[in-house]
């Protein structure tokens, strides 16, 4: 009997809420184009937001939480990570060498997430999209165009943190 091959996308939205993301991954039209793109399961980390109200599942293995101790596990298992935003959780999928796309929260106040995923969209790092553009992005990147992000040199992030947040750090 052949194996079946899984691929699984990790929907991670923190510790916060962003139900517009999670609800636009249950959609028909996200469902169906992970399919197409040979997805087999979908693991939905969805922090403090309410439970997806209606799940397309369109021949995926669906599965959702709230909060683990630590989601490396499945951002280790997954071959595409979706994000939100912040800063711990693109460094951890960048570090674990995972192509990622970064859903932008909009309904933030001084919302930094927009410059954030700019900048590491510009180095070649990341995709980013509006969670209402989930599916053009996913069908138009190519995630095998990325680089590679060099763990370990944190000094870069900070670097690129602390230009978008205005702050400058003193020379040592």
């Amino acid at each position: 009997m052949e194996k079946k091959l899984v691929k699984t996308v990790f929907v991670t939205v923190g510790t916060t809420q962003f139900d517009d993301l999670i609800q636009t991954i249950c959609s028909t039209f996200v469902t169906e184009e992970l399919n197409r793109l040979g997805y087999t399961d979908l693991v939905l980390q969805i922090g403090n937001g309410n439970d997806p109200v209606r799940v397309d599942e369109h021949n995926l293995n669906i599965k959702f939480y709230r909060f683990k101790n630590s989601i490396e596990e499945d951002i280790s298992n997954a071959s595409l990570v979706i994000s939100h935003a912040g800063a711990g959780s693109i460094l951890d999928v960048l570090g674990a060498g995972k192509p990622l796309l970064v859903a932008i929260n909009e309904n933030l106040m001084d919302n930094h997430q927009i410059e954030v995923a700019q900048r590491f969209s510009n180095e070649g790092f990341l995709y980013y999209c509006k969670p209402s553009q989930l599916v053009e992005t996913l069908r138009d990147v190519n995630f095998d165009a990325l680089k590679p992000y060099e763990p370990g040199k944190p000094e870069k992030f900070a670097k690129v943190l602390d230009e978008i947040m205005g702050f400058t750090r003193p020379d040592s």
